[in-house]
């Protein structure tokens, strides 16, 4: 089944649908609220993110990183960014980012 790249106000999901009309579907059943900006047909059955464009290099983990800085602070959100910032060298919004991420994850 192809690929299909699935742009709303919010998010960008791939989902494997048999048709654009099949993609538009699933983007209005999972996300009601928001409007589709662009639906686009893979062309090759992978999807691939670059690490590099992400700002993940050398072998650190954000995640691992991130969960070690959660534990450190005893789940102290506020003390868990400040420590990701200073481990990783990280601005503050991508820093929050990367803790509330691990913690909408059961930390």
């Amino acid at each position: 089944m192809p690929l299909f790249e699935v742009e709303t106000t919010s998010h960008i999901m791939i989902a494997c649908a048999e048709d654009t009309d099949s993609a538009r579907a699933f983007a209005s059943t999972n996300y009601p609220t928001e409007e589709i900006l662009r639906v686009v047909h893979r062309p090759r059955d992978a999807w691939v993110i670059s690490k590099k464009l992400l700002g993940i290099q050398g072998d650190s983990d954000p995640c691992h990183v991130a969960r070690d800085c959660l534990a450190k602070a005893a789940g102290d959100k506020l003390h868990a960014v400040r420590l990701y910032m200073q481990a990783t060298g990280t601005d503050l919004e991508g820093a929050r980012k990367a803790v509330e991420s691990n913690m909408s994850r059961g930390w």
